[in-house]
């Protein structure tokens, strides 16, 4: 009688930990690769970006400004993953991306979408006072062990035009309440170009939670994102966030590795968030 409470209570506990697996999400702006780069030339960082990822393993990564041939080394290189994304001059492989890698041997890929940041959401197009092609990659992932799904979204807000980051931010959260229409945990990862006190971080936040301020654990590292490859900058700019809604989120970083020349290996901070359903 002992042994079977005991395998029962062993088995509760192992459903309760499959039915609340962790889910860690990194936002990174890479650094687009400009060939011509001398001092920060992205085959002399390439490997140590590989070698942080590896070492915070997160499920879903969205990552801005890669170009398809960063895209493609990334992809490779980091052999557990695959990604979802299109380039934002042509909708296929041209500009840069904002793609989402996910750990294939967690997650399944069950639908993706890019729509771009503009007045014509569904094809190639520059938006509002924009300077320059902007987009919003998505997907819908189901979880391997426990066939839970949930959305993640990643974007690269436009560095210029005002009205086009407010206009972004309402578009986003319109699409997501048009495509969530099961209200499943939704994450929401990118480089907004904003300061928290902006209105367009305001519009979002009346829709999401801005991990940072309702994580469990306390905030770990420096406050802001943006680095600029200036190792004697004072990190206060942050522009780079994860939102999230439906999910309890219990610890958000922003990681200060660098290389060993104490170099950044972009000019922005990855940020790492990890949640769990509620």
């Amino acid at each position: 009688m002992i042994h079977k409470k005991i395998s029962l209570l062993i088995a509760l506990i192992s459903f309760i930990a499959l039915q609340s697996q962790e889910i860690k999400v990194m936002t990174y702006n890479i650094k687009y690769d400009n060939l011509s780069d001398t001092v920060n030339n992205w085959n002399d960082r390439r490997d140590r970006l590989i070698a942080l990822v590896k070492h915070y393993n997160p499920s879903f990564i969205g990552m801005q400004e890669a170009l398809q041939r960063q895209v493609k080394f990334i992809d490779s290189s980091l052999t557990d993953y695959a990604y979802i994304g299109v380039g934002r001059e042509d909708g296929k492989n041209k500009g840069e991306y904002s793609e989402i890698h996910y750990d294939s041997t967690q997650y399944k890929v069950l639908e993706q979408n890019t729509f771009w940041l503009s007045e014509t959401p569904e094809k190639v197009s520059i938006g509002w006072d924009a300077a320059l092609e902007r987009i919003c990659t998505y997907g819908l992932f189901e979880n391997r062990d426990n066939g839970k799904k949930l959305w993640v979204f990643n974007t690269h807000f436009d560095h210029i035009g005002e009205k086009a980051r407010e206009k972004s931010a309402h578009l986003i959260v319109t699409k997501i309440k048009e495509i969530n229409t099961d209200n499943l945990p939704v994450i929401l990862t990118g480089d907004f170009n904003l300061s928290p006190d902006e209105k367009p971080i305001q519009l979002i936040k009346n829709y999401m939670a801005d991990g940072k301020e309702i994580t469990e654990s306390p905030f770990y590292g420096p406050s802001g994102t943006f680095n600029g490859f200036d190792a004697d900058m004072i990190l206060n700019r942050r522009i780079d966030y994860i939102f999230v809604k439906n999910l309890w989120v219990s610890s958000y970083i922003h990681i200060d590795d660098r290389l060993e020349n104490l170099k950044y290996i972009s000019d922005h901070l990855p940020v790492l968030m990890s949640a769990s359903e509620k």
